[in-house]
């Protein structure tokens, strides 16, 4: 899960007597909470469809909930036929696994696991030795969704977790869902990550967020910039409040693994914010400029001219330092 969290500066401001009228929708999900304001001439129950989108995808990817069909493709079971959204899921990762070089992973869950970021207790005891036996089982070259829709595994104890992709992607099908519905102007927030088409009518401009400095304290919270979000997706990732300090050694784990080596150590960025057409892209590439690092990620960004960001990172005196795309730079209020 992202804590780089995102504030909605102009998401529930209130609207003159002309303007447009917006609706409000909140709830859970994911294991977070969403916000979403929409703008709508239709009497549609928005409330029902969102609930039943959330359902499906949890259904799907959620390694939360038993009877998914990650939980089973998990657990062995090479039988199950994965739904549409799995498959979605697992196309997407597989392009931003290639892009990213490997850096981008989904079948790091026994590392997850293992670290203590998972759904199950962490070993007491990771090693060189444990390490490299955990490594076998990482690799997503090593998987394969077959033309049937089931999924092949080189060893069964490969362990899937879209946890880096699909909380972004729900957000993409909350969205999907209001278009089919007639909404051209929305903001979806779920838990930090933002999906925006149209505008904010009552405003008459762009959606408008802010971007949580790294520093920010969870009761007394700042923000470093605003950016004006249209037609894109926008999420987060930072280490500075997950991580887990391993009571016998006392060694600090992030919860950004580097893929490549099973590293739970911190790279020199800090934070990632980053645009991109959907959430759930937006999603994947802040987890993998984590993982990346600074030279890694802005050699990365050259060759994506759709996705921008907005990257924290120390700097070799150990100063904290911004690196931000012109695109993203385009985005910000002047």
């Amino acid at each position: 899960m992202k804590y780089l969290s995102l504030l909605l500066i102009f998401l529930f401001a209130s609207c003159g007597s002309n303007e447009p009228e917006p609706e409000f929708f909140q709830g859970e999900a994911f294991g977070t909470t969403y916000n979403i304001q929409l703008y709508s001439k239709s009497d549609v129950n928005f409330q029902k469809g969102l609930d039943s989108v959330i359902a499906a995808v949890n259904h799907s990817v959620s390694t939360y909930i038993p009877d998914s069909d990650i939980s089973k493709v998990n657990r062995g079971d090479s039988t199950v036929v994965v739904d549409s959204i799995f498959k979605e899921v697992f196309e997407i990762s597989s392009k931003i696994n290639k892009e990213t070089n490997g850096y981008f992973d989904p079948t790091i869950g026994v590392l997850r696991n293992a670290y203590g970021f998972g759904d199950v207790k962490p070993l007491k005891n990771i090693d060189s030795t444990r390490l490299d036996s955990l490594m076998k089982y990482v690799g997503f070259h090593k998987v394969k969704l077959n033309n049937d829709g089931t999924i092949s595994k080189e060893y069964p104890q490969m362990y899937f977790d879209f946890n880096a992709i699909a909380k972004g992607f729900g957000i993409d099908c909350l969205g999907r869902y209001l278009e089919s519905e007639g909404v051209k102007d929305y903001l979806i927030e779920l838990g930090g990550e933002i999906l925006t088409k149209g505008e904010n009518l009552a405003k008459h401009q762009e959606w408008v967020v802010g971007i949580e400095t790294v520093t920010s304290e969870l009761d007394d919270r700042s923000f470093a910039a605003t950016v004006k979000l249209k037609n894109v997706g926008m999420a987060s990732s930072g280490n500075y409040r997950k991580f887990r300090i391993d009571s016998a050694t006392g060694k600090k784990y992030v919860h950004t693994l580097n893929p490549l080596t099973g590293s739970a150590e911190q790279s020199d960025v800090t934070s990632a914010t980053v645009l991109a057409a959907t959430c759930g892209e937006a999603d994947a590439y802040a987890t993998s400029f984590m993982a990346l690092g600074l030279e890694k990620s802005e050699e990365l960004l050259k060759d994506l001219p759709n996705v921008d960001a907005y990257l924290t990172y120390t700097d070799s005196l150990n100063q904290d330092q911004v690196f931000i795309t012109e695109g993203f730079k385009r985005a910000m209020p002047k």
